[in-house]
């Protein structure tokens, strides 16, 4: 096993104060990661955490999630790498769970093992026609233009149309409509993909729809969010009047000119429309032409109450890419008990309970879940630290009562156990200070530039800056 930045193993004084230190695995280095090891560490002076991740890079949405040009929204960076410099935290990333260490495993290894992977996979509309080319899902877009090493080769082609479809209406699907949009111009300052700001720059994507089941009021964006990308340069905005349902002078000030000029682009708000199937282009077979809409109405009363409900009435809209905004989903992992329908861990304050029934007798001790796994993907990046009090009261509970054994009782391996493992597995390790080398290397890639920094994008090329 190769330990990229192996000299901080080498301090050990710190732990010599402690023979029986708890032992701690967060798994998943997002803000939810980072938070719980914030907390642990404060509530539990003298333990030993470590981070890990199946990328060799920390931070998770930080890093893959945040729009290019949202840089204010990644200074969280600064308060949690703070975090993995701390004497008692480790991060140690490119490993896997399930496949370079098992879940059963990392419960042998460590006292607590809390779960803070997030939702690495997407929710599915299931309707007709969503394998053809051309569909995609809006985390693939944003894993591809932020650089993901797992979306770098998704290759969207924005060349052989002028139209784009966005199904839903929350952030991220905001986040993809203004990165189409946006001069690329001032995207060139940012630290977007540089293969993805080359596509765009070749893109002839002109008109954007933004279609969501319900209407303006119940719209999931933020508006912050609208008011950014209603501000775009030569952006022309159509909102149908009836779908405001306001008076014409409104519409006017909101929607602006209803024509828009020669080479302008366009974002249209589409509300009240469900996608019911995807159409097939007769030209091109196996890619698609277009969205097949079924028009809603909203039933029931009182606010957040009103859901939609299909009318009979359709209509076609002919685009050729289309990108799924409707929510990340999480992935099980053997050995997890798992909710599929709702796509999350079933668990009472972050405590994992054996199976849905939610009886709080059957719990899996020691096993702790925080973040997207535990709520679902709901929440910005400040919900995590809630989220991870809640959850690191649930352990500091459960060892005041006794749920867990002591630490004198029963001694755990912890990350010596781990890193043992590993090196049988010859799987190679990246800690902080080797990901400090690929972030100085992306910094200088970056100045060259103009921009923050150019990441890197591939596995090959994260771990050869890693090892030097």
């Amino acid at each position: 096993m190769a330990i990229f930045g192996s000299r901080r193993f080498l301090s050990r004084s710190f732990w010599s104060l402690s023979p029986h230190p708890l032992r701690v695995c967060i798994v998943g280095s997002g803000p939810a990661g980072f938070y719980t090891a914030e907390k642990m560490l404060k509530a539990h002076q003298g333990s030993q955490v470590d981070i890990i991740d199946r990328l060799p890079t920390p931070y998770g949405l930080v890093r893959s999630g945040v729009a290019p040009d949202h840089p204010e929204t990644k200074n969280v960076i600064n308060q949690v790498s703070r975090v993995a410099q701390n004497g008692g935290c480790s991060f140690l990333g490119n490993i896997a769970l399930g496949s370079s260490v098992s879940l059963a495993e990392l419960r042998e290894l460590y006292h607590v093992v809390v779960l803070a992977y997030g939702a690495e996979s997407d929710r599915v509309l299931g309707i007709p026609g969503e394998d053809l080319k051309g569909v995609h899902s809006a985390r693939e877009f944003v894993w591809w233009y932020n650089g993901h090493p797992d979306g770098r080769n998704l290759n969207p082609d924005l060349k052989s149309t002028d139209t784009a479809v966005i199904l839903g209406q929350g952030n991220v699907a905001l986040d993809v409509a203004r990165i189409l949009l946006r001069p690329t111009s001032e995207l060139a300052t940012t630290d977007i993909a540089s293969y993805a700001l080359t596509a765009l720059e070749q893109s002839f994507i002109r008109k954007v729809y933004m279609v969501g089941r319900r209407g303006p009021v119940q719209a999931a964006c933020t508006a912050k969010e609208l008011r950014e990308v209603l501000g775009i340069k030569d952006l022309c905005i159509h909102i149908k009047e009836a779908d405001l349902k306001i008076t014409p002078t409104d519409v006017a000030a909101v929607a602006g000119p209803s024509e828009p000029s020669s080479g302008r682009r366009e974002l249209h708000f589409v509300f009240y429309r469900q996608p019911a199937r995807f159409l097939e282009s007769f030209d091109k077979m196996g890619y698609v032409s277009g969205v097949h809409l079924e028009k809603t109405a909203l039933k029931g009363t009182g606010p957040g109450k009103q859901i939609a409900v299909g009318t009979g009435q359709s209509e076609d809209l002919s685009c050729g890419i289309v990108l799924k905004s409707i929510g990340y989903k999480s992935v099980p992992v053997d050995g997890l008990p798992f909710d599929n329908p709702k796509g999350v861990v079933p668990n009472i304050k972050g405590r994992v309970l054996s199976d849905n029934s939610g009886d709080p007798t059957l719990l899996e001790n020691g096993l702790y879940v925080c973040g997207w796994l535990k709520r679902g993907p709901t929440g910005i990046i400040g919900t995590n630290l809630y989220c991870a009090e809640e959850t690191v009261a649930s352990v500091s509970e459960d060892l005041e009562h006794g749920v867990l054994a002591s630490t004198a009782s029963l001694p755990k391996p912890g990350r010596d156990g781990l890193l043992q493992i590993l090196d049988n597995r010859n799987v190679r390790v990246v800690q902080f200070s080797a990901w400090e080398r690929i972030d100085e290397e992306e910094k200088r890639l970056g100045s060259l530039r103009n921009k923050p920094r150019e990441k890197l994008t591939t596995w090959e090329e994260l771990l050869k800056a890693a090892s030097e």
